[in-house]
């Protein structure tokens, strides 16, 4: 791909807002693009290569900094083992398994609330009583 894309086309064909790429440029983590002889930004497949890079790793979750060091290493040209890659890898997996231990002790906490909940009155329910930090008091 040779061809120049408009910061619209490259939105499109990578599934980023407009406002996304512009910041990812001040961050520099997308280099500035030329300008067209009117002024307007002008792309080229070394950008779309790399926000789609940059897109994928922050669907996985990785945060920009990570990002960036990523695309140092895929920038690379080198034989050099990618441990630095699978660590960075490995430290996110362990932060996905974590948020998912959390959601499932989440899980287990909204399904004993429902289940101890009589189904009454506002006034006699136990899942509004454990929000406001009460404990059932039996015949009161």
């Amino acid at each position: 791909m040779g061809k120049i894309l408009s910061i619209g086309a490259l939105a499109t064909l990578t599934g980023c807002k407009v406002v996304t790429i512009r910041y990812y440029e001040q961050i520099g983590m997308l280099l500035e693009p030329g300008r067209s002889a009117g002024g307007h930004r002008v792309y080229d497949r070394h950008h779309l290569e790399r926000l789609r890079f940059i897109r994928k790793a922050r669907e996985l979750g990785f945060p920009l900094e990570t990002v960036r060091g990523l695309l140092a290493l895929s920038e690379r040209s080198d034989d050099a083992p990618c441990e630095e890659v699978d660590r960075m890898a490995a430290t996110r997996l362990r932060e996905v398994r974590a948020k998912i231990a959390d959601l499932r002790a989440l899980e287990a906490t909204l399904e004993r609330l429902l289940k101890q909940c009589g189904h009454t009155t506002l006034d006699e329910c136990r899942i509004l009583d454990a929000f406001r930090g009460e404990p059932p008091i039996a015949g009161v």
